[in-house]
């Protein structure tokens, strides 16, 4: 399985079985290797359980920076696997590069990339709101009108006004969070100003000594899909600011934004980088400049360094592959009034990742919004960035007609794993099959286990035996499943499924407890908080803190006595043949905390 820059601004994944199979500009290339007393492919996914990875071993290898070249894979028509390496600039040249590539292997893949990095309205109401690119003040030219001629909002910004708060675009900024409420307002810029840089000869640029430079395009680039903006970007160039006089340009621009309550920045269209270093050392060595500067003035005119970066996924940007294990990462936006809203919705919850639509006012689907946003605007984010599990790790879930896309995470107290049925959905770029309309309608079955989802053992007790609490959101069934078993599932074109996998917490010999939370959410997990044991003489009790209101849920081996909510007693329903219990959490009052004490007791 690798990924790879398939166009300028985005990668893919490729899954292949040979050397030759191995695109252009790879930049993770995972193997799976196995001896031959192991199973087949086909017998490999039914297996997993069973075989647990027993007789598996891979290898990450991740092209990585040496000095002021980066390097990426590819493979050749004699099934060998070649090491590209280039700076951008032909003035930089070299004939070794010692530290190009780095290698690791074992047995089990998440460790790997975790040792590769070594450490360790609609009734969701918004409370972090990005300004797109429409508040910045290109010409009205058509050919020179993506790039940037001033920092300052243009006109249609500058015109508005609020009685109390101002005119322009700060007054623009502190209106809309004094009325909706908002926590965070974001504005968009390019690394370069704007897409394509700024306007060499506008008076307000003249400071940063901006000059048109020819766009160079390395062999790696010129194999991706074709795109017209780049075509632009040959023909005319880009308008490209001094790079010494590239942290002036980034602290003139946010400290504007920050004097008029702005609390960061999205910087996109990194990209662009790549194909202008030629005459400064190469892009390699421009990338470096550009994000030291970037993140001094971001250090300094933004409090808690609030910055998202975006197309930044070549090596020498940020290595995107890898900051899942160290950052929030950005599933980007999705609308929730979509025939595909519920599965995006579902991958969110998932993901590790804030929520974030792109809605048209007013066209908001609250069915979808409310399972993602509580009340308060808060959401209920897993711990980690949402990753394939391994029994699909080398299945293609778009179009190979018969895999099912499964990610899994953990919370605080409980894993989560998100089933897909993509098959249909797309095509890959370069795939010369298409797949079969016949074959993808159909239904597609797989099954679920609590061996999903990996370092399960960070969120349960120390004597766990494996046997987990499963609940199906979309069916809202509840079934116990040990290690060794499995559920069955079977979805149609664009269907999911949201399980949280909670290990079964033995007490003693007569409770066993699994916490589901609030079930009415897709992350129903993610609102468990705390969870305290305490048994004296004849009487047990299970206290939990947890978030937001609506239908809390738990796996109890017997039934409670009572149950209590912020010290009141409340009715609970519980279900003796599989052990599901469920309590209503009422809404709180604006001004309450959402984080309640719920009581069980024995």
């Amino acid at each position: 399985m690798c990924l790879f820059k398939f166009k300028f601004w985005w990668m893919i994944p490729g899954i292949g079985k040979s050397g030759r199979e191995i695109p252009v500009d790879t930049q993770l290339l995972l193997l799976e290797a196995k001896d031959e007393s192991a199973v087949t492919d086909e017998e490999s996914s039914e297996n997993h359980i069973n075989n647990n990875g027993e007789n598996t071993f891979y290898i990450l290898i991740l092209p990585v920076l040496d000095g002021q070249f980066r390097a990426s894979l590819q493979g050749n028509s004699e099934d060998e696997l070649e090491l590209c390496i280039e700076s951008g600039d032909t003035a930089v040249q070299t004939s070794q590069a010692l530290e190009a590539v780095f290698i690791n292997s074992g047995v089990n893949p998440f460790v790997l990339m975790r040792e590769s990095i070594n450490l360790s309205d609609a009734g969701a109401p918004p409370r972090f709101l990005i300004i797109d690119d429409g508040w910045q003040h290109p010409p009205e030219r058509r050919r020179t009108s993506t790039r940037l001629i001033d920092i300052k909002e243009n006109e249609k910004f500058k015109t508005a006004s609020s009685d109390c708060n101002g005119s322009g675009l700060h007054g623009f900024v502190r209106s809309i969070k004094e009325t909706y409420g908002l926590k965070y307002v974001y504005l968009w810029h390019a690394l370069l100003g704007y897409w394509c840089g700024v306007v060499p000869t506008s008076p307000e640029m003249q400071k940063y000594n901006p000059k048109i430079q020819k766009v160079v395009r390395s062999k790696g680039n010129l194999a991706n899909l074709p795109d017209a903006f780049l075509d632009g970007l040959e023909k005319y160039g880009v308008g490209f600011i001094d790079p010494e006089k590239i942290f002036d340009f980034y602290n003139d621009l946010h400290s504007y934004l920050a004097s008029g309550d702005v609390d960061g920045v999205k910087v996109d269209a990194q990209n662009l980088v790549e194909t202008v270093g030629a005459g400064f050392g190469g892009h390699v060595s421009l990338m470096q400049k550009c994000q030291q500067a970037l993140e001094a003035s971001i250090s300094r005119n933004f409090n808690d360094n609030d910055l998202i970066c975006c197309m930044c996924h070549y090596t020498d940007y940020i290595y995107s592959i890898l900051l899942g294990e160290i950052v929030v990462p950005d599933w980007d936006m999705f609308q929730s009034k979509h025939e595909a809203a519920e599965s995006h919705g579902a991958a969110r919850a998932i993901g590790g990742c804030g929520v974030n639509v792109s809605d048209k006012p007013g066209k908001h689907d609250s069915k979808v919004l409310k399972k993602l946003v509580l009340p308060d605007g808060s959401v209920l984010r897993a711990r980690y960035a949402g990753r394939p599990t391994r029994d699909c790790l080398f299945a293609d879930p778009v179009m190979d007609g018969k895999s099912l896309l499964k990610i899994w995470n953990l919370n605080k107290f409980t894993g989560v794993l998100g089933v897909f049925n993509c098959q249909g959905a797309g095509i890959w770029p370069y795939m010369e099959k298409t797949p079969s309309e016949s074959k993808t309608s159909l239904p597609i079955s797989s099954h679920v286990s609590s061996t999903n989802v990996e370092f399960h053992e960070e969120v349960a007790e120390e004597n766990w035996s494996g046997d987990c609490a499963i609940y199906a959101f979309n069916s809202g069934s509840l079934s116990r499943v040990p290690s060794t078993e499995y559920v069955n599932i079977s979805l149609k074109v664009l269907q999911c499924e949201i399980y949280t996998l909670s290990p079964i917490r033995a007490y003693d010999r007569k409770h066993e407890f699994a916490p589901l939370g609030l079930i009415n959410m897709y992350n129903s997990g993610g609102a468990i908080e705390e969870i305290d044991f305490t048994s004296e003489s004849c009487e047990c009790e299970i206290r939990i803190k947890g978030r937001g209101c609506g239908r809390f849920g738990a796996y109890l081996s017997i039934k409670p006595k009572l149950c209590t909510v912020d010290g009141k007693e409340e009715e609970f329903s519980y279900e003796t043949k599989d052990g599901f219990m469920v309590i209503e959490l009422s809404p709180v009052l604006h001004n309450q905390s959402s984080l309640r004490d719920i009581l069980i007791a024995f």
